[in-house]
């Protein structure tokens, strides 16, 4: 009985193989030929054509104008056409959703990873620049999925189905989906989005921010981690968080939590994991509760609305309280960079966030200072280019991996939603 099942089995699972190869091929390229298909794989025609037309029927793939008809370069002018396929892009979307502490957008791309709509709003604050009081679990809850609906009726995407979603949140995330419960910001920033998500797409997951900048680094044309095999990418802002690719591999760690920066409290001459939006309005505020010299730019400023980026322009103006606060910044990132090649020995450390449209003279003074070290291990440092999208990059990127990963067991739209 088990040599017949065994038997029986056997071609399901290879022309399940088959398939795999073919459309992991079609999601490389663009249109292609039976041929061409056949070099790329190494199946013989009868198999490809076969696949393809199963790929067609299960809408995968889309079959084209032939070769000859396309007037496709290098095509034979003789014998039967060239039968042509394509990967059917809009048989169904992915759906990132950058989750953060002051905003939740949320994005819909198709399986090229071409984004179709987006929605975003802002998270209702009762006190600016205070995190802790800002929307309660539920209310996240609640913004969440109306954003990920909003998103998806604003898209050209033609009702195709959702087979995966991706969520990047500021906290560590488990293999699960959950994020430790001992730190409060850690389980309001992630309350539960995993079992909220679950009827929106085929496949829901949800990861650390950080980690899907690292992953955006690496795959974007933009990403600053494409031509290194280890890089921290760093989100800094109000807090630090990093994202470890090493070797080319993301690291996570037990808890999700790899790449937390609370181990900084122990650092001399840095002492905490906040982040330098953070610290230069503090110590901004700081300064002019002390005093300011006259007709200082800075001293013009009211500090209860003030912000990180009039800090340095002021410091661009020739304050020079503004200016110290800047090369204080610099000097803890430098330091802070100096520890992560010690401890990882990475290429590269590639800043994102706030910190890069806000305090750019912070990384350009602190790329500097490591220019000029003379630590052997002492990384590059870099400002992302990815802009405020790095994440939802990264989140496009990690959902589109999990349908193609699956792609077999998933159902992408009918053959007349195209």
């Amino acid at each position: 009985m088990e040599k017949t099942t065994a038997a029986a089995s056997s071609p399901q699972v290879l022309r399940r193989a088959n398939a795999r190869r073919v459309l992991e091929y079609a999601w490389r390229t663009g249109p292609f030929t039976a041929s061409e298909a056949m070099d790329a794989s190494g199946l013989t025609r009868s198999t490809v054509i076969g696949v393809c037309d199963d790929l067609v029927q299960q809408g995968w793939l889309d079959e084209l104008g032939d070769a000859r008809a396309a007037g496709a370069a290098g095509a034979y002018t003789k014998g039967r056409p060239a039968r042509r396929y394509a990967l059917r892009a809009r048989a169904a979307v992915v759906v990132a959703v950058d989750a953060g502490a002051e905003r939740i957008t949320a994005t819909v791309a198709d399986l090229r990873g071409h984004v179709l709509g987006s929605a975003s709003v802002e998270i209702p604050v009762k006190s600016p620049h205070r995190v802790e009081r800002r929307a309660d679990a539920e209310a996240r809850r609640r913004l969440a999925r109306s954003t990920v609906r909003d998103a998806l009726a604003a898209c050209d995407g033609g009702g195709a189905p959702v087979l995966a979603m991706t969520v990047g949140v500021p906290a560590p995330v488990d293999a699960d989906g959950g994020s430790p419960a001992d730190d409060w910001f850690w389980a309001l920033m992630n309350p539960g989005y995993a079992e909220l998500l679950a009827d929106e797409a085929g496949i829901v997951t949800i990861e650390n921010d950080a980690n899907l900048v690292a992953i955006a680094e690496r795959r974007s044309p933009l990403g600053s981690g494409r031509t290194v095999d280890s890089y921290v990418a760093m989100l800094a802002g109000e807090g630090l968080g990093s994202g470890l690719m090493i070797d080319r591999r993301l690291v996570r760690g037990r808890r999700g939590a790899a790449g937390e920066m609370r181990f900084l409290d122990h650092v001399e001459g840095v002492g905490s994991a906040d982040g330098f939006a953070l610290l230069a309005r503090q110590w901004a505020v700081d300064a002019m509760r002390e005093g300011l010299p006259s007709g200082s730019p800075l001293d013009q400023l009211d500090p209860r609305t003030l912000g990180e980026a009039d800090v340095a322009r002021a410091a661009a103006a020739g304050d020079p309280v503004a200016g110290g606060i800047i090369d204080r910044l610099a000097e803890r990132l430098a330091r802070i960079c100096l520890v992560l090649g010690d401890l990882l020995d990475v290429d590269r450390v590639i800043v994102a966030g706030a910190t890069v449209a806000s305090l750019p003279a912070v990384i350009d003074r602190a790329a500097a200072i490591l220019d000029a070290s003379d630590d052997p291990t002492a990384p590059d440092l870099v400002a992302s280019a990815l802009g405020r999208d790095a994440v939802t990059v990264g989140a496009i990127e990690h959902a589109l991996d999990l349908v193609r990963d699956r792609a077999l067991d998933l159902v992408p739209a009918a053959r007349d939603v195209a």
